[in-house]
């Protein structure tokens, strides 16, 4: 069976994460001790997944440490090579593979502007991790699988802690010591559920819906199916759903709506009506009985999870989603046509 590898490090991440918990949060704490009170913003550097970690990471630090959190616009450094003022901004970069230039230029132009710099990488020998005053080694092991799944959760629990150690309160890490039994859980629970995804084999699109701290969740489980599947999935907010998109949901249509209990719970409920009302096939990601109620395909996550943590438990389905159709659509996932593990841009 093809995707033995991509299937072998989705189930891998429950073990990585404790590894990543356990190993990296006196470093993570350093970090966070040195850089308290050196910025009032933060920007942050990424392509790919690794961008959807950093919109994450926009509602976290948000949220959590009440920070302005933007998202860096590479090619202004590069191809522009006009770079904007960096007063006062923790500068952070993501990349699995630490090589992409245009990542590690941003970088670079904040140190040369005297910003605190933090490198996310998978490689701590790489160009980006030599760019950086500062390292977190997402300790993911070598990721085989061109799509990736472990050095995700790794970057959104990596963020997880440096939110916490810098608002310095040990009851959000001892929360976080937690993640990765629930993330076995969710994994248990949503591999029940294979058999059932065949009934999507033969879709060609699909909108995928997020909101909040899920809002990334939504981007991710969309690019995971779009590049694993080659079936056009498009991610969306609840709220810019409705300014348009909405349009296109004819009966039939398929959504994938991710919704953990939490403050957009409610909102999350009302996009569902409406997609009910119009026919939609709801493929429904929560722990909240009633919506789960209201899918097709309902796929639990477990009750006893934070709303800030959630995206580490709700991408879990959308990476199995993905696995799953692409193998009954006769495809590698593995291998995704066109695609390669380690793609430098500028």
């Amino acid at each position: 069976m093809t995707g033995q590898i991509l299937e072998k490090e989705i189930h891998e991440q429950p073990l990585i994460l404790r590894e990543l918990i356990d190993k990296e949060g006196a470093n993570i704490s350093r970090i966070a001790k040195s850089i308290r009170g050196n910025f009032h913003h933060v920007m942050i550097a990424a392509r790919g997944t690794s961008d959807n970690a950093a919109r994450y990471a926009q509602y976290l630090f948000g949220i959590q440490n009440k920070l302005p959190v933007a998202l860096a616009t590479p090619s202004i450094y590069t191809l522009y090579q006009r770079p904007p003022n960096l007063s006062d901004t923790l500068m952070i970069g993501i990349s699995q593979s630490g090589q992409s230039p245009d990542i590690v230029a941003v970088i670079e132009e904040g140190k040369r502007q005297g910003q605190p710099t933090i490198g996310l990488t998978n490689d701590t020998t790489s160009p980006l991790a030599e760019a950086a005053d500062h390292v977190i080694n997402l300790h993911a092991g070598y990721e085989r699988a061109i799509a990736a799944t472990k050095t995700y959760t790794a970057s959104l629990v990596s963020f997880a802690m440096l939110s916490a150690y810098l608002n310095g309160d040990p009851i959000p890490l001892s929360l976080i010591q937690k993640i990765p039994g629930l993330l076995d859980q969710t994994i248990d629970d949503a591999s029940q559920r294979i058999p059932s995804f065949e009934r999507y084999r033969d879709m060609e699109q699909c909108a995928v819906i997020g909101r909040g701290y899920n809002y990334g969740t939504s981007f991710e489980i969309s690019l995971k199916i779009t590049e694993l599947t080659r079936i056009l999935a498009l991610p969306y907010s609840s709220a810019d759903f409705q300014h348009g998109p909405i349009a296109m949901v004819q009966e039939g249509f398929p959504v994938v709506v991710v919704a953990p209990k939490g403050q957009v719970l409610d909102d999350m409920r009302d996009i569902a009506k409406i997609l009910s009302v119009r026919h939609a096939e709801l493929i429904v990601i929560s722990n909240d009985p009633d919506l789960l109620g209201q899918a097709q395909l309902a796929i639990p996550i477990p009750v006893k999870c934070e709303e800030w943590l959630s995206p580490i438990l709700t991408v879990i389905p959308g990476q199995l989603f993905a696995l799953s159709l692409a193998r009954l659509r006769g495809l590698d996932p593995d291998k995704p046509a066109g695609l390669s593990k380690v793609t430098e841009t500028w």
